[in-house]
């Protein structure tokens, strides 16, 4: 569960703490005083996409930390699958933003925005204000479905895809063989004649390396030669650096015997003499054969010429153009064997289309399986929640084309009225009946799928009186096993926090800030007399509440306790 909150210079919160108990977690507060930005500050920390508005005025950056501290084996499994290592179940997720840029860690360790998503979809879910309304979308709703189904429908669907794939795949292939006898001749021509000039060049990727150092060379010759005699000159024994080396091992070697240490001065400058002989030699050499006809360059500079052109054509490297030959060569054989190749592509098309044919008939099938169970769970879901006479179907359609879904095509059915048929949600349910299918289905799909934290803002949108007193109940049953956390309007609800907080807005050397604080029993009572009563909380109002809280106490410990 989420265990701590820690948030600093976000939006209107300079700096808060909150930590989170187990169960039923209400968060109330006026209008606008920011209860949003907590939930808000939730979602930024597990990836959402940010702007700069977040970071609070004045300030340099925003800093979001979640600490949750996990139970479950089986996410903990999950997460040591996705290489992610607890310290005795305790995992810190933080994002700080600075500068219009964002770092993610997880335990203290650099991770990116698509891996907190990841694993932020095994920790909690969270029902945003209007998400209920992607109920009306039969894609949300295929989705839905297929998630109460997952541990059976996950792998057909996964197979589904696959073979998906492969159908599309080969599909593409068979189009590029839609042509007729006039386009492939005219496309046979011409990858005749790119392979011809490829085939004409004989190229070889280590002739280029040699073409260029030979053309370098004798574009240079001039400089190398005047550079080379220049050379030759200074060190050589006409007026050069020879002449004047035997000039002074001539002298030297006339006093070497008066001294043993001249013998070693002697010795290195006839070693320096041999030297400037032998390169003397070798520049002298190399003059001789430095020569090489007018014809020799013309032909280096037509075959780097003809090789460039290639390369314009086909790719960066001679290596690239030999590759597209090669290419060329393929799809020409294909063209050649166009008949034979079309028909087997064709059979091979065929029969990735009835395999698709029977994993999408396998999948739907599942689905079918599913939907009438799902749809019985819904049912006795909306009873719970003030639905009295409720009748709740999935209709199922066939697409007229695949998918990596299949081929399915479904829609949710209800009917609020007893007599009346089922019809499409869409064109049947209010808003407020809207979010409480969506709670419902929230509450299945978490049992499902081991989800330890829900987060619901404003659950209770369009409705009241006796529905909100069921909608009540049906939070506190869901907070039995599971951690909540829910921001709501309404007292009925409120009333069930096992853990509640206040956000309230103030004034602080001429700052607008919002702060959350966790209220005792007493304070409890005065924050629900306070959306009871209005601006004016009378003592009636005030032992409505107290009664209210009582009673709700009360329902906790006696009617959850027998539907345990």
């Amino acid at each position: 569960m989420l265990t701590n909150l820690h948030v600093k210079n976000l939006a209107l919160i300079d700096e808060a703490e909150v930590a989170f108990g187990p169960g039923l977690n209400i968060l109330t507060g006026e209008t606008g005083a920011g209860k949003s930005i907590l939930i808000g500050s939730i979602n930024l920390a597990l990836g959402k996409k940010m702007t700069r508005e977040v970071v609070r005025e004045g300030a340099s950056s925003c800093l979001v930390e979640l600490v949750f501290q996990i139970e479950n084996p089986q996410i903990l499994s999950s997460l040591k699958a996705m290489d992610v290592e607890t310290e005795d179940g305790q995992l810190i997720i933080t994002r700080k933003i600075q500068d219009g840029r964002s770092i993610s860690r997880m335990n203290g360790e650099t991770c990116t925005v698509s891996q907190i998503k990841k694993i932020a979809s095994l920790l909690l879910d969270i029902h945003g204000q209007h998400e209920h309304q992607s109920l009306l979308y039969q894609d949300r709703q295929l989705e839905i479905l297929d998630a109460y189904g997952r541990d059976n429908i996950g792998p057909l669907l996964e197979e589904t895809a696959e073979k998906f794939t492969d159908y599309k795949k080969l599909q593409k292939e068979l189009e590029a063989y839609q042509m007729n006898e006039e386009e492939r001749a005219r496309e046979i021509s011409f990858l005749e004649f790119e392979i011809q000039e490829i085939d004409e060049a004989a190229l070889d990727p280590a002739e280029e390396e040699e073409l260029e150092r030979r053309y370098r060379k004798m574009s240079n010759s001039r400089k190398i030669a005047e550079a080379l005699n220049q050379a030759y000159q200074l060190t050589g024994y006409e007026a050069g650096a020879g002449e004047m080396t035997g000039r002074a091992l001539k002298e030297l070697s006339g006093v070497a015997s008066f001294d043993e240490e001249l013998e070693g001065l002697v010795s290195a400058l006839t070693d320096i003499d041999g030297l400037l002989n032998d390169f003397n030699r070798d520049v002298s050499a190399y003059l001789s054969d430095f020569t090489f006809s007018e014809e020799e360059f013309y032909e280096t500079e037509k075959r780097l010429d003809q090789l460039n052109h290639l390369k314009s054509k086909y790719g960066k490297t001679i290596a690239d153009v030999i590759d597209y030959q090669e290419r060329q060569k393929r799809r020409l054989e294909q063209l050649q064997n166009f008949e034979a190749r079309r028909g087997l592509l064709s059979d091979r098309y065929e029969e990735a289309v009835k395999r698709l044919e029977l994993a999408s008939h396998n999948l739907s099938a599942k689905r079918k399986e599913y939907s009438r169970e799902l749809s019985k769970q819904i049912i006795i879901g909306l009873q719970e929640l003030n639905f009295l006479d409720v009748s709740f179907e999935i209709s199922f359609s066939r697409t007229d084309h695949y998918n990596k879904n299949g081929f399915d095509e479904i829609e949710f059915m209800i009917s609020t009225n007893p007599g009346e048929p089922v019809k499409p949600l869409a064109k049947v349910v209010s808003g407020g009946e809207l979010s409480r299918i969506m709670l419902a289905i929230k509450t299945l799909l978490a049992d499902k799928d081991n989800t330890e934290t829900l987060i619901f803002d404003e659950i209770d949108t369009g409705i009241s009186g006796r529905t909100a007193q069921k909608v009540s109940e049906k939070m506190a049953r869901i907070g039995k096993g599971h951690q909540v956390l829910c921001i709501t309007h309404l007292a009925q609800i409120a009333a069930m926090a096992d853990v509640h907080f206040e956000i309230a807005k103030q004034v602080e050397h001429m700052e607008t800030l919002t702060r959350i604080r966790r209220l005792s029993e007493s304070e409890s009572v005065q924050e629900l007399a306070r959306i009871l009563g209005g601006a004016e909380i009378t003592k009636t109002v005030y032992d409505s509440a107290r009664e209210m809280k009582e009673l709700a106490q009360v329902q906790k410990t006696s009617r959850l306790k027998r539907t345990e």
